[in-house]
């Protein structure tokens, strides 16, 4: 190859000094992926009929193993597929899930956690881009960086030190483990897009996971038979996840950053895209979950405004009042919020009193070590309601000590300050720009449901986040122009106006 090309994305540096390396127009790579997502598939559809029948661990452990082998292959000889693979089934993970949803109690599940899918994959995930990392670093002694990552890999450390003085190690060190793939996965991205191309087939892969998911809920609420959880007097859509709440944080994040970038696709793109953000609206509703929504009708407005669409804060306003009038139970549910008498904990009532009481209650445990806290996914362990803060600003205080809150709310800030340098960097009309929009309307989502919710444990959502942070890190640093497929927004120019 020659020096101009050094180091691009999915290089691969072998023991004898050769490089493999992995692009869209590679057959052997295509077929790699395309064979190992075939076989994702196959086992997604073994598995479920075999758990229906009654033989879940049975029918999933083999059938892992089996697409793990074959996923393995594919991270040691394609990893750039390899990582765009695991972005695209990524949401359908938990479907496999062993040890069932926690829902933020203590149990003894820690030992049923480590054979979940989710923590093989991890594992591997780990293993994988830690070869790839130091066969980059050994190939062009450096890699490519960015404050925001500096940030992410404290709130790593932290975890793990914390993790290390834990009054119970393993499921301390598994909320550690999980965590440390967030920071992995956006470390390892930043080097995979060093160009809009490579750009734009990571935020595919993000959107073949969202095909995914809401296909498996469309199709299975079409059958009569939608993925739902029972929680008090509601019954809540949770799509293939384990829990209705990491799907609605899920879909939030996805609705605002797909909005950021609609109108920059081509007509073709726009139309699917604009198709699925529709049921992907729908789904987030009916998951009721609370701080999803108003973190999506926060984002939502961000984009609205850096848009400069009258048209898109009309649909806002039109898709709230639809919401309210055609889903009574998204109305009753936020009514809940005007009830005097707190629930205590339950699943349902005025859930935002019973938070304020317990965050007066855990904020002490941390009196026993302020440094470095009690270890990652303790409180549930340590507090008498065994329940997560529900605050991951005081969560990182009590479980990570001084130290995890301070890289914690640097993480917070400079993912704003990233969105921003973005949006400064990105030219008008270009996706560029969209993605700058969208990124920043999700930080700013990220920041305010992270106040009141445990958004630092749906790992699955915050694997999509840290794409779409990464993408906007690499706007930031400044892709090559190019001029948007789409028409150039007439806002870019002259205010506000009605697309």
């Amino acid at each position: 190859m020659d020096g101009q090309r050094h180091g691009t994305e999915g290089d691969l540096t072998l023991p004898d000094g050769g490089r493999r390396r992995w692009s869209g127009g590679d057959p052997t790579a295509r077929l790699l992926t395309v064979g190992a997502a075939l076989l994702c598939a196959v086992v997604a559809l073994g598995v479920g009929l075999t758990a229906s029948a009654g033989g879940r661990v049975g029918a999933v452990l083999p059938l892992v193993v089996l697409a793990g082998l074959a996923v393995g292959v594919l991270a040691l000889t394609r990893f750039a597929a390899y990582v765009l693979l695991m972005l695209a089934v990524r949401s359908c993970v938990d479907l496999f899930k062993l040890s069932g949803p926690t829902a933020g109690r203590a149990d003894g599940a820690a030992a049923t956690r480590t054979m979940d899918p989710s923590t093989i994959l991890a594992v591997l995930f780990l293993l994988a881009a830690g070869l790839w990392l130091a066969a980059q670093l050994r190939q062009r002694g450096r890699l490519r960086g960015s404050p925001l990552g500096v940030a992410m890999l404290l709130v790593g450390a932290t975890c793990l030190v914390s993790a290390a003085g834990a009054a119970q190690p393993v499921p301390s060190a598994l909320e550690a483990l999980r965590i440390g793939t967030v920071v992995v996965m956006f470390v390892v991205l930043e080097q995979l897009m060093p160009d809009l191309p490579a750009v734009r087939r990571v935020l595919l892969a993000a959107y073949v996971s969202l095909v995914l998911a809401v296909g498996y809920t469309a199709v299975l609420s079409l059958l009569g038979h939608p993925p739902a959880e029972i929680k008090g007097d509601f019954t809540r859509i949770s799509g293939p996840f384990s829990q209705s709440t990491t799907f609605g944080r899920y879909l939030m994040f996805m609705v605002i950053f797909g909005f950021g970038i609609h109108r920059y696709l081509s007509r073709r793109l726009r139309l699917g895209l604009g198709a699925l953000l529709t049921a992907s609206l729908l789904f987030l509703l009916l998951t009721n979950t609370r701080s999803a929504i108003l973190g999506a009708g926060l984002g939502l407005l961000v984009v609205a405004v850096l848009h400069r669409s009258r048209r898109m804060l009309v649909a806002l306003c039109l898709v709230a009042v639809a919401g309210v009038a055609l889903l009574p139970s998204v109305a009753h549910r936020f009514g809940q919020l005007a009830d005097n008498t707190a629930v205590g904990g339950g699943p349902t009532g005025n859930t935002l009193a019973w938070r304020v009481g317990y965050w007066s209650e855990i904020v002490s445990l941390a009196n026993r070590n302020p440094v470095t806290g009690i270890g990652p996914n303790m409180t549930k362990f340590e507090a008498d309601e065994a329940k997560k803060p529900h605050n991951d600003f005081l969560r990182a205080y009590v479980e990570t000590g001084l130290a995890g809150l301070l890289a914690y709310l640097a993480m917070m800030v400079l993912c704003l300050h990233t969105g921003l340098n973005a949006l400064r960097r990105a030219p008008p009309g270009s996706l560029g720009r969209g993605i700058a929009i969208g990124f920043l309307g999700c930080a700013v989502a990220f920041v305010a449901v992270s106040a009141a919710s445990n958004v630092i444990s749906n790992v699955v959502t915050l694997w999509y986040f840290a794409a779409f942070a990464a993408a906007a890190g690499a706007v930031a640093r400044g892709l090559p122009a190019e001029p948007s497929r789409a028409a150039t927004p007439r806002s870019v120019t002259t205010g506000w106006h009605n697309r």
